[in-house]
């Protein structure tokens, strides 16, 4: 049984222990580039779709030359393939802005050419998949604990500041590591953050969603958010059986009278706060059924055009 599968554009599937990236790629130098994380289940990558689409758009949003989604869709279906049926995996779709070395001269042309928008380039792209983490897991099975951390800025910023590039899927992840690194120290297991004006944001790796007698309610992407594969997975799958799918500003005050509260992800999928800042939180009559839709959603292609 593969631990590790590496898959390259080219649909060469790599040795996962040999060397592959260059010591001045900027993704390492600098965390310019993209990803996107996707469950692999019985064979087949979860919500494909909407993981291109959100690839493509977080690649427009860092400038980088527009995916070519057919070479990446092979190569994830090539990856997803070679890791085999019966077992969950997590793939990762990574995009670089590539060497260093290389783009310094590949600017000079571009700037002749007034282009910079080419497939062809120093562009570093690849799909890894690994094990699933048993924190995955044990955060299905029994919840999350979670505190609200100030992530210190407005939700104004993303629509006055776009360079912040607050909607994207970036690999500059080190905040967010460092977030729940504190929550750990603090004795949680996640962290929901706010905006200075105490509005809910997302979980360092997730979307926050609560429910409220049969509403599903989420902060709208505007405020500065991820627009979450899994928790539109979610909205589309419980619009069908009745439920109200909202997008709308949140507040801590919210969270604490919510009927419920997810932290919807594309690895651990659906983890019910079972604690938030140290008040308990019990499982509520509509947990089974949150889980249902959600395993139900991501297991659509998922095409949604409009990301």
């Amino acid at each position: 049984m593969v631990e590790r599968v590496l898959v390259t554009l080219d649909g060469a599937i790599r040795d996962p222990d040999a060397p592959l990236l260059y010591a001045d790629d900027i993704g390492v130098l600098r965390g310019d580039g993209v990803f996107e994380t996707v469950l692999v289940r019985d064979g087949q990558p979860c919500a494909i779709e909407s993981h291109l689409a959100r690839l493509r758009r977080s690649a427009e949003a860092l400038e980088l030359p527009a995916p070519d989604l057919d070479a990446w869709r092979s190569a994830v279906q090539t990856a997803a393939k070679e890791w085999g049926e019966g077992r969950e995996g997590l793939l990762r779709m990574v995009l670089t802005r590539g060497r260093d070395s290389e783009l310094a001269g590949l600017s000079e042309r571009a700037a002749t050419k007034g282009d910079l928008s080419g497939a062809e380039g120093p562009w570093t792209g690849y799909v890894l998949v690994m094990p699933v983490a048993e924190r995955v897991k044990t955060a299905r099975a029994e919840g999350v604990s979670v505190i609200t951390l100030s992530r210190g800025i407005s939700v104004d910023l993303a629509q006055a500041a776009p360079w912040q590039l607050l909607g994207a899927k970036t690999l500059s992840y080190a905040t967010n590591m460092a977030a729940l690194r504190f929550a750990h120290r603090m004795g949680a297991d996640d962290v929901i953050f706010t905006s200075t004006e105490h509005r809910v944001l997302e979980g360092p790796r997730s979307s926050v969603v609560i429910v409220r007698d049969k509403q599903l309610i989420t902060p709208p992407a505007k405020i500065g958010v991820l627009p979450g594969t899994t928790q539109r997975a979610l909205f589309a799958e419980a619009e069908k059986e009745g439920w109200e799918c909202l997008y709308k500003p949140l507040f801590i005050a919210d969270l604490i009278t919510a009927d419920s509260i997810w932290m919807l992800s594309s690895a651990t999928l659906a983890a019910r706060v079972n604690s938030l800042d140290g008040l308990r939180m019990s499982a509520p009559d509509h947990a089974s059924e949150i889980v249902e839709l959600v395993d139900r959603g991501v297991a659509r292609p998922g095409n949604i055009a409009d990301w």
